[in-house]
């Protein structure tokens, strides 16, 4: 397919998706199912996800919608955040491992289990029992002011006088209709979830009003005085206070307990009066909430517990062999296309050497395929009873099929075991399949976030020789490429525009650009608050004293031999150096104000009721450095129960202050 093709279907669909978008939310007329909806939206993240060209205005990158023009918008106090998904038990027990290693691991964990109904998230904001405004979720943090709407719902207080109630409370819940009920709407609406959103969106509150909306209360956002302990409690509150709350609630004690209570609710969900796509689990302890808070998109005490996904049977035609920035040779099965619901899947995932050599995976066999939400298709197992007699074992090749350097897999000295990725040797830009795809991760949204120069716009300015290093994008001839197929004047004057915009960043992101193994945003933002500017970043790695950076808390040896070879390459600190001449890349701006600023801090010991990731996010919160060795630059070492009595003598004898994990406390006041 030739890039002019590959761009008209790109946009093509993104203006199929908006237009969707439009009837469902503007105009409150949708004409496609909820499922037809996310087959579209998961068509363009597979063109993504394929190397394609993506615009930062994409409909992947989007939470929610922006609110509708028909209503006044309302910012959320507390933003109205997706939750996390759980697929199988294995996720559940990485999300119960997380929650112990960020709090404690002796704590016995209580979970509020609650049906995920398929319907609309509302929030109900309630000041001295009345309810004030209705607001949609938007796009998590701005909302529709759809307040009349909502009144017409029949679950919906309009006045609590209960003097327990909150003098301000903003209660979070879900608004659905019965599958019952939609049977006699039905010519209407695509599904009974459109039929929700469609009613909400009504300008006249008396045309809501005819449609048979339910709300079922789950949570609260914004609350002024928060007396409760547990989740549950609250839940039982929300009975009192005259709201509908799920029948199905449980509150279950162990990961056990959560899997049954969900193997049989997925069985018996089709004989519900609502539609709903899993379970959600939240731990049920509200103080335990507080403290574990919120990433940057979810709740750390949530998950939601998807129902089975999707999954079918096809043919491998081929096993093809990709290769990554970091040199990792990923196999993937080209397979008979097949509708794994609603999709069409061509490609899955293989993941590495040891998977294909576990399952004995091979060219010709039958294999199970699965989706799971958003994940890449991967191959389940093989049905040997359709395998061919003169079928042969898969050789993984030990040379790089793009440059022919040797692969190899490193050895871990602390399992004692090989890695299960196989690597190109090559660690530069001399292996083709290696440059464009560090050039695609340079030019990425997390990195320089060059718009209009995607991935399959890589691949072509490379097969062109426009680009064969990361500094030749600043140096495009914008005359050759305005008389290309598929760009123009327009195009081309948009791309120049991008490209000088990306010039100006900041210090981590251009760190994280140079794709160096194991360096990661969250990494590369500490390697850029330890070396402030460019100027300290270059002497830092030009005077080979990369081991500098082991004293920075989250950065380990497996980091530091990473970067120790990745500059080893000359090719690679050339470019590096050029860049910095290129870009303006701004310094770390470091916040004055903070309980803890510039103390340094390193701990020992067990903590008492708290973890030790947990005390040294505090003390970064309150802008403390923390260190993983002891030196004359470390103010403080706090020890906890059991403390390492080397790290305490060693800090005796170099001078540094000892706190008891009180005196500790005593410093955040």
């Amino acid at each position: 397919m030739s890039n002019k093709l590959d761009l008209s279907k790109y946009n093509k669909l993104i203006k199929e998706i908006e237009k969707h978008n439009k009837l469902y939310y503007e105009k409150s007329s949708p004409k496609i199912s909820d499922r037809d909806y996310d087959n579209l939206k998961k068509k363009l993240i597979k063109l993504e996800k394929n190397e394609f060209i993506k615009k930062s205005s994409s409909p992947s990158n989007t939470v929610g919608y922006k609110p509708s023009k028909n209503f006044a918008k309302h910012n959320h106090r507390v933003p109205m955040l997706s939750l996390s998904n759980a697929f199988d038990y294995d996720d559940l027990l990485n999300f119960e491992k997380k929650i112990l290693n960020y709090i404690n691991d002796k704590i016995k964990l209580e979970y509020s289990v609650e049906p995920k109904i398929d319907g609309i998230s509302a929030s109900l904001n309630y000041k001295k029992g009345k309810l004030v405004a209705g607001v949609s979720r938007g796009d998590g943090k701005v909302g529709e002011l759809i307040t009349e709407n909502l009144k017409t719902i029949k679950d919906i207080p309009i006045e609590i006088k209960n003097k327990n109630f909150p003098q301000d409370i903003e209660i979070r819940g879900e608004v659905f209709i019965k599958r019952s009920d939609f049977q006699n709407i039905k010519d209407k609406f695509a599904n009974p979830r459109n039929a929700a959103s469609g009613s909400l969106r009504q300008k006249d509150p008396n045309e809501t009003k005819k449609i048979p909306l339910k709300f079922i209360a789950y949570t609260f956002g914004f609350i002024e005085k928060n007396q409760f302990r547990l989740q549950s409690e609250f839940l039982n509150e929300l009975k009192i206070w005259g709201f509908s709350t799920s029948k199905h609630n449980q509150v279950l004690k162990s990961l056990g307990e959560l899997k049954e209570y969900h193997d049989k609710f997925e069985k018996e969900r089709f004989d519900l009066e609502y539609d709903l796509d899993g379970l959600v689990y939240k731990i049920n302890d509200l103080k335990l909430q507080q403290r574990l808070g919120f990433t940057s998109n979810s709740p750390r005490w949530a998950i939601a517990h998807k129902f089975s996904a999707d999954n079918a049977y096809s043919q491998i035609l081929n096993i093809d062999i990709q290769v990554g920035r970091t040199g990792a040779l990923t196999p993937v099965a080209k397979i008979k296309p097949i509708n794994i619901g609603g999709v069409i899947v061509s490609n899955a995932t293989l993941h590495n050497e040891d998977e294909i050599l576990r399952k004995d995976i091979r060219k010709g066999d039958t294999v199970k395929i699965e989706r799971a939400g958003d994940v890449i298709p991967h191959v389940i197992e093989v049905d040997l009873k359709k395998r061919k007699k003169n079928s042969t074992r898969f050789q993984f090749p030990i040379k790089c099929p793009s440059c022919g350097s040797k692969t190899f897999k490193e050895y871990n000295l602390i399992t004692k075991k090989y890695d299960a990725v196989r690597r190109c040797s090559n660690e530069g830009f001399e292996c083709e399949k290696i440059a464009i795809e560090k050039i695609k991760h340079f030019i990425s949204k997390e990195a320089l976030n060059i718009d209009g120069l995607g991935k399959k716009v890589v691949e072509r300015f490379w097969e062109l020789n426009f680009i064969r290093f990361p500094q030749d994008i600043f140096k495009l001839d914008y005359n050759k490429i305005s008389k290309l197929d598929g760009w123009g004047n327009q195009s081309t004057s948009n791309l120049k525009y991008s490209i000088e915009q990306s010039k100006n960043v900041s210090l981590e992101k251009f760190i994280f650009s140079l794709g160096i193994r194991h360096i990661g945003i969250e990494n590369a933002k500490l390697i850029a608050d330890y070396s402030i500017n460019i100027k300290n970043f270059l002497d830092i790695i030009s005077e080979k004293k990369i081991n500098q950076f082991i004293n920075i808390d989250g950065i380990g040896e497996a980091q530091i031999n990473s970067m120790k070879h990745f500059f080893k390459n000359k090719n690679n600190f050339n470019i590096v150096y050029r860049l910095s001449n290129i870009l303006n890349i701004k310094s770390r701006e470091l916040n004055k104000k903070g309980k803890l600023n510039n103390q340094s801090f390193m701990f020992t010991g067990k903590l008492i009721d708290i973890s030790r990731a947990e005390a040294k996010n505090l003390t970064e919160q309150n802008l403390g450095n923390i260190v993983s060795t002891i030196s004359k630059k470390l103010d403080y070492l706090v020890i906890g129960e059991k403390p390492t009595q080397k790290k305490v003598e060693l800090a005796k004898k170099t001078g540094v202050k000892i706190l008891t994990q009180q005196e500790w406390n005593n410093l955040l006041d």
